[in-house]
């Protein structure tokens, strides 16, 4: 390669995040992931309440400055969910969205797998349904299409590993949800810190990926 040539060529990007093997066998799928499902599930019930607390103030202080850096404001659609007591904790975040006069949808659970999306009022507004199960508003204000308007999505996860495929709860939701967000970058995946895999996740087709990873000290975009 002569000098010029050098010269012209562009400057290699950082490596792509190596991906999990694509598991064509859905029993051998659910099997892998169940069994890091139930890791994950013992190594957070073993967290203590102050370290649940702490993590999620940390949590909305780092949304906070995401919300800043996408210039949202009053009006602007933001999805989010309401956290289960061992989940990293989103009401935090949630009371803080709605401070600044976002529009913030969250889950509501209807029978068998349906799934809306309702408004977040406060947590005052929140009711209890079913046991095992995240409080949600009291009623809907549409399906997944409305995840269109969002300019932001965030989304919980058990796992997430560096291409930004999550391992998720089972059931398939999310992933038949984020399919209507509006582009995968806007969808960001929350988890604590020693939840971020340093090897990929196995995954099927019908897995997608988030566009960022947020945990309590740090969020960074996939690939960046």
């Amino acid at each position: 390669m002569t000098g010029s040539d050098a010269d012209a060529a562009p400057a290699a990007g950082p490596p792509a995040p190596a991906r999990g093997p694509l598991i064509d066998d859905l029993d051998e799928l659910e099997d892998l992931k169940d069994e890091l499902r139930r890791a994950a599930r013992k190594r957070r019930s073993g967290r203590d309440a102050r370290f649940r607390e702490e993590a999620a103030e940390r949590i909305a202080l780092q949304v906070a400055e995401l919300v800043d850096e996408l210039e949202l404001g009053p009006g602007d659609t933001v999805a989010a969910y309401v956290s289960r007591p061992v989940e990293p904790g989103t009401l935090p975040t949630l009371e803080l969205l709605r401070e600044r006069s976002l529009r913030v949808l969250v889950p509501v659970l209807g029978q068998a797998l349906t799934r809306d999306w309702g408004e977040f009022t406060g947590v005052g507004d929140l009711d209890h349904r079913a046991p095992g199960r995240p409080m949600e508003p009291p009623e809907a204000a549409g399906d997944c299409s409305l995840l269109r308007e969002a300019r932001l999505v965030l989304v919980p996860a058990l796992r997430i590993d560096e291409a930004g495929y999550r391992l998720g709860q089972g059931g398939g939701w999310y992933d038949r949800a984020l399919q209507h967000a509006r582009d995968v970058s806007a969808i960001v995946g929350i988890v604590y810190d020693d939840e971020v895999a340093d090897t990929p996740l196995p995954r099927g087709d019908h897995d997608l990926p988030v566009g960022s990873v947020l945990t309590p000290t740090r969020r960074w975009r996939i690939g960046a």
